[in-house]
């Protein structure tokens, strides 16, 4: 289970100089929308894997999982040193800075080691939480884990299944530093609840055209 840890080599580099001090950290920029995002199309469509989402208002539509505020770029939140996948889609929320971000992302992977340990929970996930779930009719395994370190915090709401030769990974990201550590306090684009609820209403938007 060591591969399923959530701090990832990438996560660790986020956290790198959370505990620095030597004086009050510079406000951070305002929040701006990504220039790689896309207008359209209105839809993500994957014929391959039979998927079909939604883009909402309010959400820009990336095609990678590399963010400046967001280091861990791997194909789900807990992929782990070994395996490999690639980005479907990524819907991120408005507003989505260093003081709190949300996406939704999803990724596949048709690698031997993440398809035998597609359906696995990590230890840290939230007790109680695994479940399965239907989205868009197909049966997922849930669960929801996270991560806080200095001041720096991840939660996800994950879902994972197997489609024909592909693991398929679901993840809605929030992430963020706690304001207070900036001079003067920095003020969030949204709250962590306002960012599940847009996350969970982007999700309602997926659809599986095969069975």
């Amino acid at each position: 289970m060591h591969r399923s840890r959530l701090t990832t080599l990438a996560f660790a580099l986020l956290l790198a100089g959370c505990g620095r001090t030597g004086g009050p950290t510079p406000a951070p920029p305002a929040p701006t929308a990504s220039p790689k995002a896309e207008s359209g199309p209105a839809t993500v469509d994957d014929p391959a894997l039979g998927l079909r989402l939604a883009v909402p208002a309010g959400m820009q539509l990336r095609r990678d999982f590399k963010r400046d505020y967001l280091d861990a770029g791997a194909w789900q939140a807990f992929a782990g040193p070994d395996g490999s996948g690639k980005p479907v889609a990524a819907l991120v929320l408005d507003g989505s800075n260093k003081i709190t971000a949300a996406e939704l992302r999803i990724g596949t992977s048709a690698d031997a080691q993440a398809m035998a340990h597609c359906l696995d929970v990590p230890p840290n996930a939230k007790a109680g939480s695994t479940s399965t779930r239907s989205l868009g009719g197909v049966a997922f395994q849930h669960f929801e884990a996270g991560d806080a370190a200095m001041s720096h915090y991840m939660r996800v709401d994950a879902y994972r299944a197997i489609r024909g030769d592909r693991c398929v990974a679901v993840d809605l990201l929030i992430t963020g530093t706690r304001p207070e550590v900036y001079d003067p306090p920095a003020t969030p684009p949204f709250s962590q609840d306002q960012a599940r609820k847009a996350l969970q209403q982007a999700l309602s938007g997926l659809h599986w055209t095969n069975g």
